[in-house]
């Protein structure tokens, strides 16, 4: 995969019917489902049948178990990702019938075009943040489109087409899909290394963010300058007079949180931004998801939102599939399902995880245990981050460690999950169990965990699996002990 460069596109009304490849992806997916309700012939094909196309197929998107050139029809544009293989049967007859081939971030871009464009990118927390952004304005009145990463745990749908003037996205940094959306207001929640197979280094990862935020039709830069790549960059852009607002828990943020307490499952502080003052409350856990609760408060003050609209707004928000979502509490055990998968997501997951455990611990009286279940995702991660992923997985009480996810990649000679149980091993943790078929998870994690423990599965390829799984062999132990 290489960096993508932008292109010119049609404004979406105009670039006929539209075919999907792997159209089941969390990218891909809710696109599909916009241009479907703006009554677009919309089709798309994915390896295999999953709740999700079955969704899109009643939302009006036709779709295809498998690939097939025949599945093309009478599309005039076809849609991939930058994990479609040149090979793929349906691209390559696209290319021969000569249509017209879009990225999928020309394809939203195209549903952009005439809107007030809201990007949300960052190494992490862009998925929460643009769901947080796009939920603060929807329970503002003000009716925004959004196209969100992953579904939104209250609808189970990642995007919608609304009448208002605001467009709020998640902009993907990892092929430079970022530089293509018309954006008014940019938001970076932080800039950590990452991607470097395509960026190659760290110093042109960070260039990569300098170039989103300094296009020319961006006006306004919402940045977390709790973090330091992202504090570098909102430094130098106030230096050459970009107008930024900066948010975070540090002193100089324009929009600040301070004064953290937990509440239950969530979490509370007092926000300020100017003369307005009031307390913020979130239904998710952790201080990463109060920084990102300002940069949406932030964005919507941007767009017109009033300070207590604002604040009552995000106290709705519930959260996005994946994100510390809660799987079950069933025989006196809480397992949670994370989308984390680079050391700092997973520090920040396993942070908010913990103080979940001791919370728990207080109300129970037990001494109950954090459980981290990691799968690592991509051979070319693993190995730029093994040491890492080890350091961060010594937060849990007990590591159990898949084999590595490698998805687009194929696989690197050496390279298994084995690099991240010995890195784990290195950094201290002695508690480690190497699991490397993901279909033995829910039984080993069954056997490991006792009353009181929190068991949290991290990653974003298919250990997903794991969680519910897991609760059917947690009810089955319920009813057990109450016979």
């Amino acid at each position: 995969m290489t960096l993508l460069n932008p292109i010119d596109v049609l404004p979406a009304d105009q670039i006929g019917p539209i075919h999907f490849i792997a159209v089941g992806g969390s990218g891909m997916s809710g696109i599909a489902r916009m241009y479907a309700e703006l009554g677009i012939p919309t089709s798309g094909s994915d390896q295999s049948d999953s709740s999700t196309l079955q969704a899109l197929q009643r939302a009006g998107v036709t779709t295809f178990v498998g690939h097939d050139p025949a599945q093309l029809g009478d599309a005039a544009t076809v849609v991939i990702s930058s994990a479609i293989r040149a090979d793929n049967v349906e691209l390559v007859e696209a290319r021969r019938r000569g249509l017209r081939i879009w990225h999928r971030s020309a394809a939203l871009a195209a549903l952009m075009v005439g809107k007030r464009g809201v990007s949300v990118a960052g190494t992490h927390g862009k998925t929460t943040t643009t769901a947080m952004t796009a939920v603060l304005l929807s329970e503002a009145g003000a009716d925004p489109s959004y196209v969100i990463g992953g579904p939104l745990s209250t609808t189970g749908t990642s995007s919608a087409a609304g009448r208002g003037d605001a467009f709020v996205i998640e902009a993907d940094e990892s092929d430079g899909s970022f530089l293509q959306y018309p954006t008014e207001i940019a938001v970076i929640t932080n800039i950590e290394a990452d991607h470097l197979v395509n960026w190659g280094t760290s110093e042109a990862y960070a260039d990569g963010f300098r170039a989103f935020a300094t296009r020319p039709v961006v006006r306004h830069v919402v940045i977390n300058v709790d973090d330091h790549g992202s504090r570098t960059l909102a430094d130098e852009l106030e230096d050459e007079g970009v107008r930024t607002i900066r948010y975070g828990e540090s002193e100089d943020a324009d929009v600040r949180f301070h004064s953290v307490e937990a509440r239950g499952n969530g979490v509370a502080a007092t926000l300020v931004f100017g003369d307005d003052e009031g307390e913020l409350v979130l239904q998710v856990p952790g201080n990463h998801n109060l920084a990102n609760a300002c940069a949406a408060y932030a964005v919507g003050r941007l767009l017109g939102i009033g300070h207590e609209a604002a604040l009552e707004a995000l106290s709705r928000f519930e959260g996005t599939l994946r994100r510390f979502q809660l799987i079950t509490d069933t025989a006196g055990i809480r397992v949670f399902d994370d989308y984390a998968h680079h050391p700092t997501e997973i520090r920040a997951a396993l942070t908010a995880a913990r103080r979940a455990t001791e919370a728990g611990n207080e109300a129970t009286g037990l001494r109950g245990r954090l459980i981290a279940c990691f799968q690592p995702h991509l051979y070319t991660r693993t190995v730029d981050f093994a040491d890492e992923f080890g350091e961060v997985m010594t937060l849990a009480d007990v590591a159990v460690i898949n084999d590595i996810c490698g998805a687009r990649e194929d696989p690197i000679p050496g390279v298994t999950g084995e690099l991240v149980v010995d890195a784990t091993r290195r950094a201290g943790q002695d508690e480690i169990v190497y699991v490397p078929e993901k279909y033995d998870l829910p039984d080993a994690l069954n056997e490991i965990a006792r009353p009181g423990d929190l068991i949290i599965t991290l990653g974003c390829g298919d250990v997903t699996i794991v969680g519910p799984l897991l609760a059917d062999l947690l009810k089955q132990r319920a009813e057990v002990g109450g016979e």
